[in-house]
């Protein structure tokens, strides 16, 4: 805790870490801008420290997701450092960096980057430490402690993504375009070599991964400089891991190419090995750097093109198109605020793991929020409402007598809600993506006939809606969390809008079961409106609310009917949770 000058105590997360530099000529580069590797040394260093301050021992450098550059720091700026843990699993943890820079003759501040490092907690003398739950206590920490096990989900797959990507044919059979004035991939290869010394470690003598980054980072820079003849900037670093540890006295490998151009960035792949001796080589990391070339304006130059070596380089090429995909869809869906996000987003299998993120993260952010307002209750059936930018959010919140798995069990099959929900006339299974994500098409009657659509475009002739959803469930990473069953619209070129049907969009919507007792379940449903629907439903949540609570209440009904029936048979679209 920190006080205020009236003497009042400041809640402060106690894994809260700041480190603030001034940046001088020695921390810059050639256009006196703040180097890339000088930052990243600098982020590790002080995510490391909030890591260790919460397993009270040594920890070391996992994995870090992906980070998008957006600013660059120039000579005489002040940077400012933040890094926290926001939630503690078995032996790893989740830490959260957010870099700003501060002009301290404008006193203006901006923001730089953003990212989440995964560290992991070792003995002084070998093996891994038990590491204590971490209990969020503020609504940001909640909301980063719940995000927390859904990104740890998607780094445990990604490189099943992109293995997966990877195999489908159309990149498979990309052809390599020629041009006249293509540049050799061999011209841009780089090798450089680092001798580790005690500087370049902490106490227990582990090379720092931040370290380590700084130096791929300084020989991409110069492979992409190779390429384009000028200075290139640092865009993005995808996702990476560490493979294993460095040590003081080894010898680091850094190798460094062009793997390709497009029009206006290059995607530079970076591999670290290490070795003592005559030791055969250790892989410590591989990375993919993004770089541009701006302009004196700062716009992006159009880069030449790329001409690979046979093989492996067509290898790289090819590989280089399908991240790029990957790395479009993560930062156009996991980048973006909720309100940014289209309603209907294209779903393929690529981007999938990304929507089903997007789908999840979206509810939890809903859950979270502790400005509900009760706007009634009856039977024990409470009504919230939450309205704010002009999105119109309703919660509906009861207990229920059947145990939380059985519930969620129900619940998550939305082919079931046909015998509960008269907002579902008809629910047809387009797709079972894997275990925990599913495509329907859910057919609702028009307000005409007397449903409670959530789109104005039902009332178009009468017409009825049908919509696209993308149903993602998640069973609880610990105990205290929530089932979640959340859901929210796609586009799929099988399924078009029809004739004689209004296409809906749901932006956010879905189930929270918490577990009370062993057979006692707290049931939330959200559904958080589009802004165009705001005016036709704000001006009857009398109305509205009479409808959530006969609907709640034929649900309750429909969870008792089934309580026990089958209750050791998982459905056939949802095998059980893990």
């Amino acid at each position: 805790m920190s006080r205020h000058q009236n003497g009042e105590e400041e809640y402060r997360n106690p894994t809260e870490v700041k480190k603030s530099q001034i940046v001088m000529p020695c921390h810059a580069n050639h256009r006196q801008e703040l180097s890339v590797g000088e930052l990243l040394k600098w982020m590790d260093s002080t995510a490391c420290l909030s890591a260790e301050r919460h397993a009270g021992c040594p920890c070391v450098t996992a994995s870090v997701d992906d980070i998008h550059f957006e600013h660059t720091i120039g000579v005489g700026q002040v940077v400012n450092i933040k890094a926290k843990v926001n939630r503690a699993f078995n032996t790893s943890m989740e830490v959260g960096i957010v870099v700003s820079c501060e002009d301290l003759f404008s006193d203006s501040h901006w923001r730089v980057c953003q990212a989440v490092a995964t560290f992991v907690s070792q003995r002084t003398t070998g093996g891994k430490v038990q590491l204590r739950p971490l209990v969020p206590c503020t609504q940001a920490e909640q909301v980063e402690h719940s995000l927390a096990a859904e990104r740890r989900r998607m780094r445990l797959v990604h490189a099943d993504i992109m293995k997966d990507l990877l195999t489908n044919r159309a990149f498979q059979q990309v052809e390599v375009q020629e041009a006249e004035k293509a540049v050799p991939a061999e011209r841009t290869r780089v090798e450089s070599v680092e001798l580790v010394l005690p500087t370049h470690a902490n106490h227990q003598v582990n090379t720092f991964g931040g370290q380590i980054m700084a130096w791929m980072e300084n020989v991409a820079t110069i492979a992409a400089s190779r390429l384009c003849n000028a200075h290139p900037t640092l865009q993005s670093i995808d996702m990476f891991h560490f493979r294993g540890p460095s040590h003081v006295g080894d010898r680091l490998v850094l190798k460094a190419i062009v793997n390709n151009a497009f029009k206006n960035s290059m995607e530079v792949g970076v591999c670290a090995e290490a070795y003592q001796g005559e030791e055969p080589l250790r892989h410590i990391n591989s990375a993919f750097m993004t770089f541009e070339v701006r302009d004196r304006e700062g716009k992006p130059c159009t880069l030449p093109r790329i001409r690979p070596e046979p093989l492996e380089g067509r290898r790289r090429y090819q590989e280089a198109i399908a991240r790029n995909k990957i790395r479009l869809d993560r930062k156009y869906i996991i980048s973006c605020k909720q309100t940014e996000v289209p309603l209907s987003v294209p779903w393929d299998l690529s981007n999938q793991v990304y929507l089903s993120y997007n789908n999840v993260s979206a509810l939890k952010m809903l859950a979270a929020r502790n400005n509900w307002l009760l706007n009634s209750e009856k039977n024990k059936v409470s009504l919230y409402i939450l309205e704010q930018k002009q999105v119109l959010s309703f919660k509906v919140e009861t207990e229920v007598d059947i145990p939380a798995e059985r519930a969620f069990m129900l619940l998550s099959d939305l082919s079931k809600r046909v015998e509960w929900d008269p907002n579902y006339e008809r629910c047809e299974l387009i797709l079972r993506v894997d275990d925990d994500d599913v495509l329907y098409r859910v057919v609702t009657p028009s307000i005409g006939q007397g449903g409670a659509s959530n789109s104005p475009s039902a009332n178009q002739g009468g017409k009825v809606q049908d919509f696209i959803l993308l149903a993602s469930r998640r069973p609880p990473c610990d105990s205290g969390d929530p089932y979640v069953i959340a859901l929210r619209s796609v586009t799929l070129p099988t399924h078009p809008p029809t004739e004689g049907y209004n296409r809906g969009e749901v932006l956010c919507a879905g189930f929270s079961i918490l577990e009370v007792s062993k057979n006692i379940s707290k049931i939330s449903y959200f559904n958080q409106t589009s802004p165009e629907v705001l005016p036709y439903i704000s001006t009857d949540i009398a109305g509205l609310s009479s409808r959530f609570y006969g609907i709640f209440c034929t649900c309750n009904i429909f969870l008792q009917e089934n309580r026990c029936d089958h209750a050791s048979t998982p459905s056939p679209n949802h095998p059980p949770p893990h």
